[in-house]
């Protein structure tokens, strides 16, 4: 995806009331020095609109933000003895917040380019999807190659992966939007033809939303997956990060958190 991010916890003393890491002064929220497991919150900066990794679900009557990468943060949470808080914001948001302290770390089908690393530090990779073409049904048979793609108008989320393929193909008519949600609506209002986006993004996507579909045609673009973000200069927090995926990944439990929400993902 996505893309298409980065902030130490916040110490949150004992008896004192909780406070967002955005309250706190810069000088703190960029101060590596202590343990991050004396925290009791560390705040996640995702753009939960991205099923099945980050998406809104009606669960036992309340609206949540589940996904297999949420799964992944209440175990980073877990394993720091904190508490997690979970923030929903566009996803070309999610660098800056981290940057500027307001959120600690940032998943959210994040891939570490040349660029983001000039921003922000990234955990070890943890998942790796391939990229899909989404289209109208009807015109399934219109893209069956990247050429076809040619001059044809794209709905792409803004600072993604996907917009860095989109601009790629020649004549492409790119419309950058901050939601999946608003991409889809384009797609199906006929106010674009296509959009690219990660695999699993667009199998949830066409298992809910009628007439709509998944072309032959498929992106050719090297990348090195997902990874997640943090403030740049905090190796704390990198390398406790790294620890929880390194025990997820021998669990195998990656692999069961994307079953489990793919699952979710297509439940009425």
């Amino acid at each position: 995806m996505k893309k298409w991010g980065i902030l130490t916890v916040c110490l949150v003393l004992a008896g004192s009331l909780l406070a967002g890491c955005g309250n706190k002064p810069s000088e703190q929220a960029g101060d590596t020095t202590g343990s991050a497991k004396e925290s009791k919150t560390i705040v996640l900066g995702t753009s939960a609109d991205f099923p099945p990794y980050e998406f809104h679900k009606m669960v036992d009557g309340k609206d949540q933000i589940v996904g297999f990468d949420i799964e992944i943060a209440k175990q980073i949470a877990a394993d720091m003895g904190a508490k997690l808080e979970v923030k929903d914001m566009d996803f070309k948001a999610l660098l800056g917040e981290l940057s500027s302290g307001r959120v600690d770390f940032v998943i959210s089908g994040m891939t570490p380019d040349e660029n983001r690393k000039k921003e922000v530090d990234f955990s070890n990779n943890y998942y790796k999807a391939e990229q899909a073409v989404v289209v109208r049904e009807q015109d399934k048979d219109k893209y069956k190659t990247m050429k076809s793609l040619e001059g044809v108008s794209f709905g792409i989320q803004t600072g993604s992966i996907q917009e860095d393929i989109a601009k790629s193909i020649p004549g492409a008519k790119i419309t950058g939007l901050g939601k999946i949600n608003d991409i889809i609506m384009q797609l199906n209002s006929g106010r674009v033809d296509a959009s690219i986006m990660e695999k699993p993004v667009a199998e949830a996507f066409i298992k809910n939303v009628k007439g709509l579909t998944i072309a032959e045609a498929v992106p050719e673009y090297q990348e090195d997956g997902y990874a997640i973000g943090v403030k740049k200069g905090n190796k704390e927090l990198v390398d406790q990060i790294n620890k929880t995926l390194d025990r997820l990944k021998s669990e195998n439990k990656i692999d069961q958190f994307v079953s489990e929400a793919s699952d979710l993902a297509v439940q009425k």
